[in-house]
C-alpha cells in the first residue's frame, strides 16, 4: 500500500530551469528602462531646442547661438536611438543629427531656412508618431 516515490502534482511537473530564464528578465527590463530614459532625455532636448526656434521664428528674432539647435540634433540622436526599432534607419537618423549638430558647431550661424526646416521637419515627425500604430505581436 505503500509507495516508494510520492507522487508530484501535475502543474509541478513543467518546471522549467532556473538557470535559463533568471537572466532574460533582468536583461529585457534594463533594456526597457535604458529605452524609456533615452526617450525622455531625447524628448527634453529636442523640445527645448525646438522651443526656442519656434519662439525666434514666430518673434522675428534671431537666436543668439547655436545651443538651440544643439539641444535639438542632440535629442533626435537620442530619442532616435531610443525609439526607432529598424537598425539601419536608427543609425541613420542618429548619424545625420550629430553630423548637423556638429555642422552647425563648426559654422555657428543659424539662417531662417535653417529654422523652417527645423520647424516643419519636427512637424512631420510628431505627425508620423501620432498616426503610427505599434504592431503588436499575434
Amino acid at each position: 500500500m505503500t509507495h516508494s516515490e510520492p507522487q508530484q502534482p501535475p502543474d509541478q511537473d513543467e518546471r522549467p530551469e532556473p538557470s535559463s530564464r533568471s537572466n532574460e528578465p533582468d536583461q529585457e527590463g534594463s533594456d526597457r528602462q535604458w529605452r524609456v530614459l533615452g526617450k525622455m532625455v531625447g524628448t527634453a532636448f529636442m523640445f527645448l531646442g525646438f522651443l526656442q526656434v519656434f519662439l525666434s521664428i514666430s518673434g522675428g528674432f534671431e537666436l543668439s547661438g547655436v545651443v538651440a539647435m544643439l539641444l535639438y540634433f542632440c535629442g533626435l540622436a537620442i530619442w532616435s536611438n531610443a525609439v526607432i526599432e529598424q537598425p539601419l534607419l536608427r543609425w541613420v537618423v542618429t548619424v545625420g543629427a550629430i553630423g548637423v549638430a556638429i555642422g552647425f558647431l563648426q559654422f555657428g550661424e543659424i539662417l531662417f531656412w535653417h529654422k523652417q526646416m527645423v520647424f516643419w521637419g519636427t512637424a512631420v515627425l510628431v505627425l508620423y508618431f501620432m498616426f503610427n500604430e505599434p504592431k503588436n505581436p499575434a
